[in-house]
């Protein structure tokens, strides 16, 4: 099959690679074959293996009003801030927006939940910004075709603030999270993005309000979490899923050594490194213990997210005090130097979560 008049068909091949990301939709609707290259796995296997993928972090964000002259600008951040979903490439420095959620012109569900499967971008459930009733709702994200399309709903109960995770290929998971009554939730479910279809999980060991879910070294680790007898007061433990065997592993009591919000753990997909952030400094754990490998800087002490990019680097996004706009960080795992990336500041809102995407 020829991709371009008088060319080889693998140096036509040569050439889709190259293209970055955000020209994905012009290249499909450009002619049939080239719309069926972009969407084989062959055609991402060697953009990663060619070096010519981007890391891109999409964040639920609150929008900033910046008023003022340049000189002396200043930043508006409304008491209930609406929130949108930012775009930044930390390799490119460029912010962007994609376009709204259907039904969502006017703010993201509040504490909505976003994951990276393969070239879609998931976002689930969350509280409407107007009646702050939950939602089971899923929406989909296609990069290829830069258009979201409505997924199948969370089967069982209305669930907030549940650990989710995805194997970055085409299945998330989910797990915890508490019912309309505030009954932290032990029961988990796999959502399988190609197919449009949820299967249930094997319940957890214990209930885990706000939980941490992190896909590491091929399972679905759920991290800390709270009961509903102990409100707030989080575990120091964690239960992994094993997707081959579709089974937990035993539950592991004292994973995080001590009871604290795990909602900054998270894993270097290269080299299966876990990490977190825990008072002023980023740990790693190695033979079951956490040690420190570099102190946060000072102005993203506090933490709103982090991630780990597939090129091996953590991202910090936080602000010296709450309220303050936010800044972004990059560290250097191999150096563990920090350097300070450029945040626009109307890119300086709040961040409630967010999702790392290479494409």
């Amino acid at each position: 099959m020829e991709l371009f008049p008088n060319l080889p068909s693998d140096i036509g091949f040569e050439c889709l690679v190259r293209v970055p990301y955000d020209h994905f939709p012009t290249v499909g609707s450009v002619c049939k074959s080239w719309n069926l290259e972009i969407q084989l796995p062959e055609f991402m296997n060697q953009r990663k293996a060619a070096g010519f993928t981007r890391n891109v972090i999409v964040l639920s964000q609150a929008r900033v009003n910046s008023t003022g002259s340049k000189a002396g600008s200043t930043l508006k951040v409304h008491a209930t801030p609406a929130y949108r979903l930012a775009i930044f490439e930390p390799e490119t420095g460029h912010w962007t927006e994609l376009p709204p959620v259907p039904g969502f012109a006017d703010g993201l569900p509040m504490f909505c939940q976003l994951v990276g499967v393969g070239l879609n971008l998931v976002l689930m459930g969350g509280l409407d910004p107007v009646s702050w009733e939950v939602s089971n709702s899923v929406f989909v994200f296609s990069f290829l075709t830069a258009t979201w399309k409505r997924g199948a709903d969370m089967p069982g109960c209305k669930r907030s603030f549940f650990s989710c995770a995805s194997d970055s290929d085409r299945t998330v998971f989910v797990a915890g999270g508490h019912d309309d009554e505030k009954n932290a939730l032990r029961s988990a479910l796999a959502y399988d993005v190609e197919n449009d279809h949820w299967v249930e999980l094997p319940d957890m060991a214990c209930e885990r309000d706000e939980s941490k879910g992190v896909f590491h070294n091929g399972k679905f680790h759920v991290i800390g979490g709270y009961s509903t007898n102990m409100q707030g007061r989080f575990s120091a433990s964690a239960e992994a899923f094993d997707v081959t065997t579709w089974k937990w592993d035993p539950f592991e009591d004292d994973f995080l050594e001590a009871s604290t919000c795990p909602r900054t753990c998270t894993s270097v997909a290269p080299d299966g490194r876990l990490l977190m952030c825990r008072d002023a400094d980023v740990l790693e754990v190695k033979n079951a213990k956490w040690q420190a490998l570099a102190q946060l800087p000072n102005d993203v002490r506090n933490i709103a997210y982090v991630t780990a990019t597939s090129r091996g680097n953590l991202l910090v996004i936080g602000s010296p005090r709450f309220s303050e706009p936010h800044q972004v960080y990059m560290l250097d795992l191999k150096r563990y130097t920090w350097t300070k990336l450029e945040m626009p500041e109307i890119f300086s809102g709040h961040v409630q979560s967010g999702s790392c995407l290479e494409m």
